[in-house]
């Protein structure tokens, strides 16, 4: 299969996870994606979990940016302040001890800002899988439809969500960046579907270098290395959709049930592409975008790989006919 050659025509940056970010000209991929991304975000003390827009869109409402561009040594442990935008437009700083009770309003729960814990701190990441039932309201399905195959989930990924919510170091789901191309966008808008780019939250939107064509041709891309700006990473697996991109959202996104819907039936519930940073450096709109060939694999999870698959896909399957 070809791999297409793109260009960078857009960069978001999320301060607080699951809220509004915005567009910036230029971020710095470290180890863990953006530099800065994801920084914050609220817990629900009700369950303890880090809360998410699939079980409390009212956090897309907000919008969160910082105070003064942070410096390049932020992440677990170094946080950088952040003012968040409520539904009201009234604006609060993660200084301001009043934070935690007007995030506690616009939830409807005891809810507390908390920033990215240093790395040797996991008990914030602490979670992992849960019932179906939740998994099921989570994807928009059905009660009677059957869960997604975890097929496309490599061994790694499915050892971090048996124990954590997050990967420990960072607030993001499950990878540090998430790409997606205009050509999908305009697959889904050609059927129909309102394909704002912003009800996909991607960390990078990236344009084919023939500036046309149909389908979703970032999924070519999946277990490549890309030479994305100065940066070099690997692109791990597709993105599964939630809930989220059918919810209202800030900066006037209205809420549309039928968007999930749609991308499940025009996409196969997958749109997008998750990556990781294999070599840093900084990626700007207009950079290009190119492959390195296939992502070498390790000698040890070429052995192992395969071994924890056969445990843990059976007993992912198996769970999501005995759990309620």
């Amino acid at each position: 299969m070809d791999v297409p050659s793109a260009r960078v025509v857009g960069i978001w940056r999320y301060p607080v996870k699951s809220m509004g970010g915005g567009p910036v000209d230029e971020v710095r991929l470290g180890p863990r994606g953006v530099v800065g991304d994801r920084l914050w975000a609220v817990r629900d003390l009700e369950d303890g979990r880090v809360a998410t827009a699939r079980r409390l869109p009212a956090l897309l409402a907000c919008r969160a940016r910082f105070v003064g561009e942070p410096p390049a040594d932020v992440g677990p442990g170094h946080p950088w302040p952040v003012v968040i935008t409520l539904p009201d437009g009234a604006e609060v700083g993660s200084a301001d001890p009043r934070v935690h009770g007007a995030l506690t309003e616009v939830l409807g729960r005891p809810s507390r800002l908390e920033p990215l814990p240093p790395l040797t701190d996991r008990r914030a990441h602490r979670g992992g899988l849960r019932t179906a039932a939740a998994i099921r309201a989570e994807l928009g399905l059905d009660p009677d439809e059957p869960l997604p195959d975890p097929s496309f989930l490599d061994a790694r990924t499915l050892a971090r969500l048996a124990v954590w919510s997050t990967p420990p170091g960072t607030f993001a789901d499950v990878a540090g960046l998430h790409l997606l191309t205009t050509t999908s966008l305009a697959t889904l808008a050609a059927a129909g579907v309102d394909a704002d780019v912003r009800r996909f939250r991607p960390t990078a939107l990236l344009e084919s270098a023939t500036g046309s064509g149909e389908g979703f041709p970032e999924r070519a891309w999946v277990d490549h290395d890309l030479a994305l700006g100065a940066a070099r990473v690997s692109v791990t697996m597709p993105t599964i959709r939630c809930v989220v991109p059918g919810h209202a959202q800030a900066d006037g996104v209205a809420e549309d049930r039928g968007v999930s819907r749609a991308v499940a039936r025009e996409a196969g519930r997958f749109l997008g592409v998750y990556a990781e940073v294999r070599a840093e450096g900084t990626l700007r709109v207009g950079d290009e975008v190119t492959s390195r060939g296939r992502t070498p694999v390790p000698l040890a999870a070429r052995v192992a790989g395969p071994v924890v698959r056969r445990v843990a896909r059976p007993a992912l399957r198996l769970g999501a006919r005995l759990l309620p």
